[in-house]
């Protein structure tokens, strides 16, 4: 399992990164196996080439992502077990973004771990910073209730669990204000960034467009659907290879404990929007690539 988790350290737009997205979208869908062949064909309208597509595939397969399997003699790729698990939360997370109230309860973790096991220390203090949590102290971490069922598996599988002690609890109460509390328990100047590049990167002024830089411009079009295409394709996997990390290192805190300007709003607004009008025409562009006949 931490393998697969090491994949979240791909670099959005990178490669591997658009290679991962591209198989956590569509791999599932298309039986839960695709022909290399189909694969390159794929990332090809990523404007990525078979030669580096097969490169991170072998990528993927050292970090547990993926298996090499060839059916009726034809090579190609399915997801191991662990990629699967994590795939199937990493959708919650993406397309339910997280959103605490005032009155929902508060998870912490304390634990204390001997300098013989400083690895697994690194490991828990790096896996719990990706799923959201916030530092309260060096021992003591914090994070909405509703991540403790990915805690009790961090701790789990790490077996770290007879050292940690899990509290619920309500609000807690600070010194000072919890907007500063936050501030200091989470990096949210970054999380904010990232908010922000994604609206910069795929919004427009009007917020009905995709795109800018080296994304796909494809506009959103008012009042018309999005025909089925490789630019359409192109657009939706960099949204989410773009939005993916998010969610995850968003807690989705309450306004109390937020700055006035947070960007969080905007940007999951823009995302649902562009989910509406890509998701569908993209995934039907697959489809009809994986039924095209053979060369």
């Amino acid at each position: 399992m931490s393998a697969v988790l090491d994949d979240m350290d791909s670099r959005p737009g990178s490669t591997t990164s658009l290679l991962r997205t591209v198989i956590g979208l569509y791999l599932r869908d298309a039986g839960g196996w695709m022909s290399t062949k189909d694969i390159v064909t794929l990332m090809e309208a990523l404007g990525t080439s078979g030669t580096v597509t097969r490169t991170a595939l072998g990528r993927l397969r050292k970090k547990d992502v993926v298996l090499q399997e060839s059916r009726d003699g034809v090579p190609g790729f399915t997801l191991t077990d662990g990629a699967a698990t994590m795939l199937a939360r990493g959708d919650r997370r993406i397309y339910n973004p997280r959103s605490m109230s005032e009155s929902d309860p508060w998870c912490l973790i304390s634990f204390s771990i001997p300098e013989t096991e400083r690895e697994k220390r690194h490991q828990l203090r790096r896996r719990l910073h990706w799923i959201g949590c916030g530092t309260v102290a060096a021992g003591l971490w914090i994070c909405p209730d509703s991540l403790r069922p990915e805690v009790e598996e961090i701790l789990a599988d790490l077996e770290l669990r007879a050292m940690a002690t899990i509290f619920v609890t309500e609000t807690p109460l600070v010194g000072g204000s919890l907007q500063d509390a936050a501030s200091k328990w989470w990096d949210l100047d970054a999380v904010a960034e990232l908010h922000r590049d994604f609206v910069r990167e795929h919004g427009t002024g009007s917020g009905n467009g995709t795109g800018s830089g080296n994304s796909a411009e494809v506009p959103l079009p008012a009042g018309h659907s999005v025909e089925p295409s490789p630019e359409a394709f192109a657009a939706y996997v960099q949204c989410i290879d773009r939005w993916r990390i998010i969610p995850y290192l968003d807690p989705g805190l309450p306004p109390a404990f937020l700055p006035a300007d947070w960007p969080g709003a905007e940007g999951a607004a823009l995302f649902s929007r562009i989910v509406d009008a890509y998701a569908e025409p993209s995934g039907k562009f697959v489809r009809n690539t994986l039924q095209a006949p053979g060369d």
